[in-house]
């Protein structure tokens, strides 16, 4: 895979409940979440852009902006607009409309 598969173009809520040692497991925002105190969640866009949606002090979600770079076979580089956080890569497991799992 040397482009991201269409599915993944939408935002996601991490399924933290589903996640295993070194894959975190997301699912499509609407999915039927069991309750948390709050939720991240990553958005990725076709344009480029990536969203970290992480959870804010009350609880709510609170973007933090950057973009994202194809970087090999699978493997995703996410940069951030705000010059604090560090670059990142993300290597895409498996990839339908119902799930996404990253390493």
């Amino acid at each position: 895979m040397n482009e991201l598969p269409q599915a993944i173009f939408q935002r996601w809520g991490h399924s933290f409940e589903e996640d295993t040692e070194g894959t975190k497991v997301y699912r499509p925002f609407e999915y039927a979440f069991p309750p948390a105190r709050g939720r991240a969640g990553i958005e990725f866009r076709s344009d480029g852009e990536f969203i970290d949606w992480t959870i804010g002090p009350t609880d709510a979600p609170q973007r933090i902006l950057g973009h994202w770079q194809m970087e090999g076979h699978k493997r995703v580089r996410i940069y951030f607009e705000d010059n604090i956080r560090a670059s990142r890569v993300m290597e895409i497991i498996h990839c339908d409309e119902n799930i996404l799992k990253v390493r």
